[in-house]
């Protein structure tokens, strides 16, 4: 089973400089220029918190160059 897919898993909520969100198993290390947004948590409510604050798909950069 893919460990991203778990529905049962526990999850971390992660955000890098650019604002992008991404659901991490809670197991495995968090990668270089990503930061924890929501701990450890169930993965829908790690979805959840994802929808509710991911709410402008574009780059942070992008966000700023459009003003």
């Amino acid at each position: 089973m893919n460990p991203f897919e778990d529905e049962n898993g526990t999850y971390l909520v992660l955000i890098n400089d650019e604002g992008q969100y991404s659901l991490w198993p809670e197991f495995a290390d968090v990668p270089a220029g990503w930061a924890v947004a929501k701990t450890a948590s169930p993965r829908q409510d790690c979805v959840d918190y994802v929808n509710e604050h991911w709410t402008d798909m574009r780059p942070q950069s992008l966000i700023e160059a459009m003003g």
